[in-house]
């Protein structure tokens, strides 16, 4: 019995600072989007079409072009990000993280030993991969532009399958040093540990699509893009 008394006070001291710290953590957030506006974004890369939309950020694929990149004009280190997106079936797309943009051209071998150069102007970079597709890898880690996959989703089944076909799905994504941690609709997906960059823009990714008409004119969309900055 004294044992009784003992943990309910300590359980609703536990339940109560969990509370507070979510709490907290809300009134932290800062959006990244202000709903009406492009302001503080710049776009690198493809050419796909990013525009404003009842409050949403849509992103519209064109033919001939590459890979399309809508980033912000600050960069940023160690964060909390969530942003919800809404895709169609037949794209591809992803959220770049702590990326940046290459001033040189440069030469990258994946863990497979192939051979990548970029040339100047292409974004690179961590992205957390954003995938309709029947793989259903959307939550993993990709690395955009250099060194390929680095945490996929083939053991993650229960990962794979938070994914909503047609439905706004929402990212929770934490970098905190040389760990990078996803979650997809509050399920945890990748979790990576790598240091080679530290710092660097969010971008929101539009696929190119080469020439194929089915693929042509499709949306991805955004929304609620928030963020907390964490102290280093």
């Amino acid at each position: 019995m004294t044992r009784t008394w003992i943990a309910l006070p300590c359980l609703v001291a536990v339940l109560f600072a969990s509370g507070v710290c979510q709490a907290e953590e809300s009134e932290k957030f800062v959006p990244l989007f202000d709903g009406e506006t492009l302001d503080g974004w710049v776009q690198h890369g493809g050419t796909a079409k990013y525009t404003v939309e009842d409050g949403v950020i849509v992103g519209t694929s064109v033919p001939k072009t590459g890979n399309s990149f809508l980033c912000t004009e600050k960069p940023y280190t160690n964060f909390i990000l969530e942003v919800e997106y809404l895709v169609d079936p037949l794209l591809n797309s992803g959220i770049q993280i702590r990326s940046n943009v290459y001033d040189e051209k440069k030469t990258y071998t994946t863990d497979e030993g192939k051979k990548i150069t970029v040339n100047p102007g292409r974004v690179h970079g961590y992205q957390v991969e954003i995938d309709p597709s029947d793989r259903a890898w959307s939550g993993g880690i990709y690395d955009e532009g250099r060194r390929g996959w680095l945490f996929n989703l083939k053991d993650k089944p229960e990962a794979g399958a938070a994914f909503k076909q047609n439905e706004w799905n929402k990212y929770r994504i934490e970098c905190r040093g040389d760990s990078i941690k996803t979650w997809v609709n509050g399920v945890p997906a990748a979790d990576l540990k790598d240091d080679m960059t530290s710092t660097g823009f969010i971008a929101l990714q539009v696929h190119g699509v080469g020439n194929d008409e089915k693929k042509v004119g499709k949306q991805i969309k955004w929304r609620n893009v928030k963020i907390i900055e964490l102290e280093d």
